[in-house]
């Protein structure tokens, strides 16, 4: 079974965040460093600003990179004349 896309961005923030909030609690048998622990704080918000930095890196991309369709667009006009022409047989005016 093949895991969507969205079930493997589910699977590394569960794991992150659960990597996360396991050092960020500070557990009895690990004491970390302050300048780790000060790094560590807020590092849920350094990661969401880079998955938003990311997310709008890749829609420029792709719109970047959009291809146009050509002989779609055409047979979508050739399909637009043809209900043009069958609606005025019906009877319709533009």
């Amino acid at each position: 079974v093949a895991m969507t896309k969205l079930g493997q961005w589910l699977c590394g923030v569960a794991l992150l965040g659960s990597a996360w909030a396991a050092l960020a609690l500070a557990p009895p048998g690990l004491r970390l460093p302050a300048p780790y622990r000060q790094a560590l704080l807020p590092l849920p918000v350094y990661l969401l600003v880079a998955f938003g930095c990311y997310s709008l890196a890749t829609v420029g991309y792709r719109l970047a990179t959009f291809n146009d369709c050509e002989e779609a667009a055409a047979e979508l006009q050739e399909h637009i004349s043809a209900a043009r022409e069958d609606l005025r047989r019906r009877g319709l005016r533009f």
